[in-house]
């Protein structure tokens, strides 16, 4: 029996570089708790930041955090004080962790990235399409202006966007999903972003899938 492989996961350190980029030769499951607890803490802290991607690095006493989005003054706020205050907290949840676990201290440094080309992010499409639907947007209006937004990018050779789930509010669940161009998910040096997201809307749940192809890219 086959098994489905996240086409991105699939890829790492081929065409896709790492999310968490640190080696630890003790304390391995300490960082690693680190890790999640600070994407699941700027995940629900800036979920209308239009935010692409967490990358996190260490160095010796130091903590990195890259935060990719669209928004980029709706996290720095008026004279960066957005930034500072996402900083304190992030310091306080990490202080809370290291003191069960009996860890030394880090200084945090936050980073702000501007993503340009937001039609061309399969993860701020998804999230895009989740407040359409969630805003009661039929869904076959979704979809193709999804698609036709991420068509007119030239870089941009194939998308598939699917959408499953009492679509409309029906009473039966189904799956429904358009597509455009190639889409060749067995080939390692395919440069394929793909992104899952939920749309909590009042009839339940609506699962979104996205997969854009840009072509082939030798290792990273």
């Amino acid at each position: 029996m086959s098994h489905k492989v996240h086409p991105k996961i699939y890829r790492v350190s081929k065409t896709e570089d790492w999310r968490s980029r640190w080696f630890a030769t003790k304390n391995f499951s300490v960082l690693l708790e680190q890790d999640y607890k600070i994407r699941e803490f700027l995940s629900e802290k800036l979920k209308d930041a239009a935010v692409k991607d967490i990358i996190i690095e260490r160095i010796p006493g130091k903590l990195i955090i890259t935060i990719e989005t669209a928004k980029p003054a709706f996290i720095i706020g008026k004279g960066g004080k957005g930034l500072t205050e996402l900083k304190t907290e992030i310091e306080k949840l990490l202080k809370l962790n290291l003191k069960k676990k009996k860890e030394r201290d880090y200084d945090v440094e936050i980073n702000v990235k501007e993503v340009i080309d937001f039609w061309k992010s399969a993860e701020l499409v998804s999230q895009w399409m989740a407040k359409q639907i969630e805003n009661r947007v039929p869904f076959k209006r979704v979809l193709k202006q999804a698609m036709a937004k991420i068509c007119e990018n030239r870089d941009v050779e194939g998308v598939k966007l699917m959408v499953s789930g009492r679509l409309d509010g029906v009473e039966i669940a189904r799956t429904e999903w358009i597509a455009k161009g190639k889409l060749p998910r067995t080939t390692i040096k395919s440069d394929i972003d793909f992104a899952r997201n939920t749309a909590f809307c009042r009839y339940g749940t609506v699962g979104i899938k996205v997969w854009i192809y840009k072509g082939e890219r030798e290792n990273v």
